[in-house]
């Protein structure tokens, strides 16, 4: 008789095939269970969209205005570069104070090439990448294989890379930059196609999106069943397909109804695709997790720990340095005070969106998740004219809760 108590257990986890053997509110509670199960997975996106929500009522609409989405992703774009290198420094275990400050370097570095030598524009942002690749290799070879804290070595990096862009700029701001690179961070997609009222590639590209994502889920559930692994409900499943749908759809539109989809939106959506296929399916990304998960564990099991973690240092010098042409392209000029504390925007960015302070875990997705919660709130107390003193409180007490569900989650698993 107590066997069949026990596997009558397993038996509540398969509704998510079918879902409808359950008694009256069976289906609700599938649901709720599901959520319950993946919170850390759903609970910041879900805060996302009430975020949306709040403030566009509070702001009388103005939030889903097309003009404002366009800044909300221009505005922010350079914010969700830095988190997406960030998010995979913090998942090894480590932590980048001097993004920021490289960030500032770089584009000073551009704005000497192009405005002061008449360097072509294309040939600067190859040079500018390969400078934030050197400073992110140096940086990334002091921690892995001197044993250097990465928290002193970046803070000396922030201090010695904002001090050189004062020396390179001469205490003064340089500019304007050509053309070409100022559409980096300020450009759209060119019109295509018959006059419809929208922008047509952009609704072209939206529609592909939708498709590729839609797809990408399906896919990634059938593996997870193939290997046993748990996966959530159908009805879950099925209600996080038509959110991921109404999302995309919703910001194709409004951009389409503007000037379309932003240059740099597409440089973000290439980055978060080939980022997130290497932390989901390449060595790379797995041996990443690995050593932010159980340092010991992965060197045992063979994983070059400091050949992984030079690696990530010197990946997120390079996304620094393209964050780095992306906000000198769209202000159109160099600036000695440029990147002020886009490293705190960075980290706070990764933990909103699921990472954890011990490392093995986040996701590319929840950095971007994360970056547009702090970009929402930004721009949401722009349009209600909060004072940047009470925007400072509000956005460390969303850091604060972020972590501090982190921490009680991770209790409430290990009890």
């Amino acid at each position: 008789m107590s066997t069949d108590v026990t596997d009558k257990s397993p038996a509540a986890a398969p509704p998510g095939k079918g879902g409808g053997s359950a008694a009256g509110g069976g289906v609700l509670q599938l649901i709720v269970d599901g959520l319950r199960r993946n919170m850390r997975q759903y609970g910041m996106l879900i805060a996302l969209g009430l975020l949306v929500v709040l403030f566009q009522v509070w702001t009388g609409g103005d939030l889903l205005l097309p003009r404002n989405v366009s800044n909300l992703v221009l505005q922010n774009s350079y914010i969700l570069i830095l988190a997406i290198g960030m998010m995979l420094v913090i998942i090894a275990g480590h932590i980048d104070l001097s993004v920021g400050s490289v960030t500032a370097f770089t584009g000073a570095f551009a704005a000497v090439l192009t405005v002061q030598h008449d360097v072509a524009w294309p040939v600067a942002l190859v040079l500018c990448l390969v400078v934030g690749a050197v400073a992110g290799s140096v940086q990334g070879f002091l921690i892995a294989y001197l044993g250097i804290p990465s928290f002193i070595v970046t803070l000396a990096g922030m201090l010695l890379f904002r001090g050189l862009t004062e020396i390179l700029l001469e205490g003064q701001t340089l500019g304007p930059f050509p053309d070409g690179l100022q559409k980096m961070g300020n450009g759209f997609l060119p019109e295509v196609g018959p006059d419809t009222n929208y922008h047509n590639l952009t609704l072209l590209l939206g529609f592909v999106l939708l498709a590729f994502v839609v797809l990408q889920e399906v896919r990634d559930r059938k593996r997870q069943q193939e290997f046993a692994l748990d996966v959530v409900p159908l009805n879950l499943f099925l209600l996080k397909l038509v959110a991921i749908a109404a999302a995309v759809l919703t910001v194709t539109m409004l951009l389409a109804s503007y000037k379309g989809a932003p240059i740099i939106l597409i440089i973000l959506g290439l980055l978060v695709v080939g980022y997130g296929y290497i932390m989901r399916n390449a060595v790379f990304g797995r041996h990443i997790y690995a050593i932010g998960g159980n340092l010991p564990a992965a060197k045992l099991s063979g994983v070059k720990d400091k050949k992984v973690t030079f690696l990530v240092f010197l990946n997120m010098g390079v996304l620094a340095a393209l964050a780095g042409l992306v906000v000198a392209a769209r202000l159109n000029a160099a600036s000695p005070k440029a990147g002020l504390s886009f490293e705190l925007e960075a980290i706070a960015s990764s933990f909103i969106g699921g990472a954890s302070m011990s490392g093995g875990v986040g996701t590319v997705l929840g950095a971007i998740i994360g970056g547009l919660v702090l970009g929402v709130l930004n721009n949401g107390m722009n349009l209600l004219s909060v004072g940047s003193d009470w925007q400072q409180v509000i956005k460390g007490l969303a850091l604060l809760i972020a972590v501090g569900f982190d921490v009680w989650n991770k209790r409430k698993s290990g009890s």
